[in-house]
């Protein structure tokens, strides 16, 4: 591993071990495994992950997080979020996020009073910065640290050192909610966020990596990565009969390929 890296580790050790009992936001990616992992082994018990179930995330997505935290041995617990139940969610402003993390932070800040954990921590990164992130102002506004941002790790850094330290995530693809695909300003519904979910499955279970359903109602706007194009176009016709039997009437292929945040653009 580069000293860089290295140094990095460390730092982030020794603010962890500053904290000496820790709640961590987890959600199963590699940020979040890579956090949990430098916690568990400097902390011991003193580390509780803390996992959202919602409709917001595939059931797959919260199966995986179980078993990771399993494999690292850190207590783990799955709590149910409400934010379908928040107006100011589902009416999917460019300020979503901010709403989501609020509603997250305010049941992680109950169970950590509760169990007398004096810090919460989540697992935002450098790169994190450079992109339309709402809910960062909800970490900042609950008082939650992020050491990944603090000791400088960049998604470059976190999958190396996740492969390093033999974490099953190093080269997991980034996920975002479901409500991402949705786009600002119209509703989220519990159907779209369903059938979204069951497209994306579908595909996936295809061999494609990287999938993203961008849901415009009537039409399905499909991402992936350009070195899947011909995966999908030789599968066309199998996935153009199912997206259409979920209710989507025109199937289309984004020719830029996937996009992180690619829904963003409509802001602009």
């Amino acid at each position: 591993m580069r000293k860089s890296l290295l140094k990095k580790l460390a730092t982030l050790s020794e603010i962890l071990k500053n904290m000496g009992k820790v709640l961590i936001a987890y959600s199963g990616g590699a940020d979040s495994t890579l956090l949990l992992k430098v916690a568990k082994d400097n902390l011991g018990r003193n580390v509780l992950a803390v996992t959202a179930e919602s409709l917001t995330y595939p059931q797959e997505e919260i199966e995986e997080a179980k078993k990771t935290a399993k494999k690292i041995g850190a207590r783990h617990i799955i709590i149910k979020s409400r934010e379908l139940n928040n107006k100011k969610f589902i009416r999917n402003s460019k300020d979503r996020c901010y709403w989501c993390k609020k509603e997250l932070f305010l049941d992680l800040l109950k169970i950590a009073k509760r169990k007398k954990i004096p810090y919460i921590v989540e697992a935002s990164n450098l790169d994190d910065l450079k992109d339309f992130r709402p809910g960062l102002r909800a970490v900042k506004e609950a008082g939650v640290r992020s050491p990944l941002i603090e000791t400088g790790f960049t998604k470059k850094n976190i999958r190396e050192a996740s492969k390093k330290l033999g974490l099953p995530t190093y080269n997991k693809p980034p996920f975002a909610c479901l409500a991402s695909r949705i786009p600002y300003g119209e509703e989220i519904t519990k159907e779209r966020l369903l059938r979204i979910e069951k497209a994306e499955r579908f595909l996936k279970n295809l061999g494609l990596f990287q999938v993203r359903v961008r849901d415009h109602k009537e039409i399905c706007r499909i991402e992936v990565g350009e070195s899947d194009f011909s995966k999908v176009l030789k599968n066309r016709r199998k996935i153009t009969n199912f997206l259409q039997k979920l209710g989507y009437i025109f199937v289309s292929l984004d020719l830029r390929g996937y996009k992180p945040g690619s829904m963003n653009r409509l802001l602009r």
